[in-house]
């Protein structure tokens, strides 16, 4: 699909929603760069676990993401994130790194230096991002933002499935509470907490399936 405008699309919503995988569909369908933000805070988490730093010392986490090199590249038509010059795409969704990625993400030193590298890779339009936080802080001015949700209970089940393939043993109850915390803390967190866009156009995917919400965002894209 081809457009004659380099749009800058923000797709925001909470976990589990379907953000990144509707993200990366949508950039490939456009042939657009992919932003996965959500990456960029999990790789910085994982770094966080790996050396042992005090998840709860904001300082400690400040000066670990200055001194941290993360990019996002495309290799072989996949989609990979760099850590250090490490591909890290497997380690980032490791159970443990997706429960402590929102603490990591509330830290206003940490979010300060990742919006900076956001809106660097965004400076030239042609892309997707998604995270909590695209369509009202990163980028305001984003010619398209779209704010994708589903019920609870949908996005448990998502990413039971997701962490059953991987041949985790894991409680659909036990995905469903970390979800809920996750939620609490990303829309109650002092910085850029999740928030819908006033101008932004509001997905329910609870009960659509990848593919009908991919082509709902291109549509909208034509409109734009």
């Amino acid at each position: 699909m081809k457009l004659d405008k380099k749009l800058t699309i923000a797709i925001d919503g909470p976990a589990g929603a379907g953000k990144s995988t509707v993200a990366k569909i949508v950039a490939e369908r456009l042939n657009y760069l992919y932003i996965d933000t959500g990456a960029m805070y999990r790789a910085l988490t994982l770094k966080a676990l790996q050396q042992g730093v005090d998840l709860n010392d904001d300082n400690q986490l400040g000066e670990l993401a200055q001194r941290t090199r993360i990019r996002l590249k495309r290799v072989d038509e996949k989609d990979i994130v760099l850590l250090d010059n490490i591909d890290v795409n497997e380690e980032i969704r490791d159970n443990k790194v997706s429960n402590n990625v929102s603490v990591v993400a509330k830290v206003r030193a940490v979010r300060e230096q990742m919006v900076r590298l956001q809106r660097e890779m965004a400076r030239e339009g042609q892309v997707v991002m998604d995270g909590r936080d695209i369509g009202t802080v990163v980028l305001p001015d984003a010619h398209l933002k779209v704010f994708l949700t589903a019920s609870v209970e949908e996005r448990a089940k998502r990413r039971y499935e997701e962490l059953k393939s991987k041949g985790e043993d894991i409680k659909l109850d036990q995905i469903k509470e970390e979800i809920i915390r996750r939620d609490n803390i990303d829309k109650n967190r002092e910085i850029s907490p999740l928030m819908e866009a006033e101008d932004a156009i509001k997905v329910d995917t609870t009960n659509l399936d990848i593919e009908g919400v991919v082509k709902h965002i291109l549509d909208l894209c034509q409109e734009v």
